[in-house]
């Protein structure tokens, strides 16, 4: 697969599919073949940092000490300071709602044990506990802006339930550079992380969210 064939494939998309009053998103679709999910070597729970943002609008929530809490605060979309910890563990509902919003979340590495003991129980059945793979268990002095800025370009892949990855790699008023770049990177990435790298692909297919696929490879 190479640019030209993946600008093609925008191209046809963009020509077939009709209007709609939302913002459509571009996936990326990869048919696996020759590989068994349910061993450790055939499964793949990866992080991709793209060269570009995808569009979509990232929640992250920081569960941090006092000396982060005013950065968490004026970084991310929510943030819970260590001493409310346990009142809110006690809060059911309220620890629901917080999973449910967020799409990541950020613990302050010092504290760690203190969040899984708090959060483990809510944050784990949903995959959304802070994660060292994702950049998301930070020292104290971290810079929250740039992790956030990174977040907004990641996209998580992961073939623990079946053996097909599909990841949103931009919406459409994004270029088409910009989404060629996304989907190149995202490719060639997932492709190597697979233990017979191209020979595990079944076919690799482009959509929007409402389109037909276009196949790439």
């Amino acid at each position: 697969m190479d640019d030209q064939t993946i600008k093609e494939a925008i191209a046809k998309i963009k020509s077939d599919s009709k209007k709609r009053n939302f913002t459509q998103s571009y996936d990326l679709i990869l048919n696996l073949k020759d590989i068994d999910i349910k061993k450790q070597d055939g499964q793949i729970d990866i992080y991709v940092n793209l060269p570009h943002p995808t569009g979509k609008v990232i929640k992250v929530c920081g569960l941090v000490g006092p000396e982060m809490i005013d950065d968490a605060k004026a970084t991310f979309h929510s943030a819970i300071v260590q001493d409310d910890f346990a009142n809110l563990a006690k809060n059911k509902k309220e620890m629901k709602k917080i999973a449910e919003e967020c799409d990541y979340f950020v613990a302050q590495a010092n504290i760690m044990g203190k969040v899984a003991g708090a959060f483990g129980r809510v944050l784990g059945p949903k995959g959304k506990m802070p994660n060292p793979k994702a950049g998301c268990v930070v020292p104290p002095k971290t810079n929250l802006n740039i992790l956030q800025e990174k977040l907004g370009k990641m996209v998580h892949v992961s073939t623990k339930k079946e053996a097909i990855i599909k990841i949103g790699v931009g919406k459409e008023d994004l270029d088409d550079k910009s989404i060629t770049q996304n989907i190149m990177h995202a490719y060639n990435t997932i492709v190597h992380h697979l233990p017979l790298e191209k020979n595990n692909l079944k076919s690799v297919l482009l959509k929007l969210t409402m389109s037909k696929t276009v196949k790439l490879e």
